[in-house]
């Protein structure tokens, strides 16, 4: 257990942060879900700027790492742009 007040008062601070963290993570990823699961074009467009903005706020304040959150928007990017133009395949992952 703690023995200083200032690593009391940090070990506070770390659990609002964590709480805090959790909740929007856990947003995101949910929206990042209801997003995949959207086959409308037009509603997955409009929702796709919203995704995008979670995602970045998230990589600003180094909750997620920036190249992660790079990697998602190409990722939902190409996932809409399928929808919008079924002729073009992307490619299976491995």
């Amino acid at each position: 257990m703690a023995h200083h007040k200032s690593s009391e008062k940090r070990i506070r601070q770390d659990e609002k942060k964590r709480v805090h963290n959790r909740y929007y993570k856990k947003s995101a990823r949910t929206a990042i879900k209801k997003l995949r699961e959207i086959t409308d074009p037009e509603e997955a467009e409009k929702f796709l700027p919203k995704v995008f903005s979670m995602v970045d706020k998230l990589a600003k304040k180094n909750t997620w790492h920036k190249n992660k959150a790079s990697n998602l928007k190409s990722k939902l990017s190409r996932h809409v742009n399928q929808l919008s133009n079924p002729s073009v395949q992307l490619p299976e992952e491995a």
